[in-house]
């Protein structure tokens, strides 16, 4: 091999090795980038960043009273996530209310081990659409918008909560993976035969 094809052969291997180098930068980044965008799912130990435990911090928050439909109850948390309630649940079967509902209802919900996901009003409809369909058709689930939201997205369930500013986040579909029936009081208990009505609704 003489010098001039020596040096040929160098400049090749120096090329190919600075193009797969350059290829490595910019995968990383796009990953990084889809990674940021998404939001962190869950930590090594199961753990949601963001989560609110009130089980944790404000156990007294958690009372399991059932309180005369015509009165309010004020929960100490927007939107509530636990706490005493109506004695009708709001069917929680996969439905996606377009009114706000009764919160005393709901919260009635979430001791049966529903995931509860409240929006702001007002929010775009495709992001609505990216909430409904994680709703739709599932079991102990149900959304509806909820005035007076600071957060795009809120996620209760019994004694939890996340509040997000996407409904792209990854974070969502880990609350519903880690409390849908899990964080139930009253284990085994149905979401069927609720109301479905935005009014509080006494027992028939």
């Amino acid at each position: 091999m003489n010098n001039r094809t020596l040096v040929v052969t160098l400049v090749s291997i120096v090329g190919v090795l600075a193009l797969a180098c350059a290829a490595g930068v910019v995968g990383v980044a796009w990953y990084v980038a889809r990674k940021d965008a998404a939001g962190p799912s869950a930590t090594t130990d199961g753990a949601i960043p963001g989560l609110i435990d009130y089980r944790t911090t404000h156990p007294e928050w958690l009372e399991r009273n059932h309180i005369d439909p015509s009165v309010q109850v004020d929960y100490p948390m927007k939107p509530a996530a636990g706490g005493n309630h109506h004695p009708v649940w709001m069917r929680c079967l996969g439905d996606v209310y377009t009114s706000p509902v009764d919160e005393g209802n709901a919260v009635h919900s979430l001791e049966h081990g529903a995931v509860w996901i409240t929006y702001r009003p007002g929010l775009a409809p495709a992001s609505v659409e990216d909430l409904a369909k994680r709703v739709r058709d599932n079991d102990y689930m149900f959304m509806s918008p909820y005035e007076g939201q600071s957060t795009a997205v809120s996620l209760q369930a019994w004694g939890y909560q996340l509040q997000l500013d996407s409904t792209k986040d990854s974070r969502i579909d880990a609350f519903i993976r880690k409390y849908r029936q899990t964080a139930s009081l009253e284990a085994g208990v149905p979401c069927s035969n609720g109301t479905t009505s935005s009014s509080p609704s006494s027992p028939s």
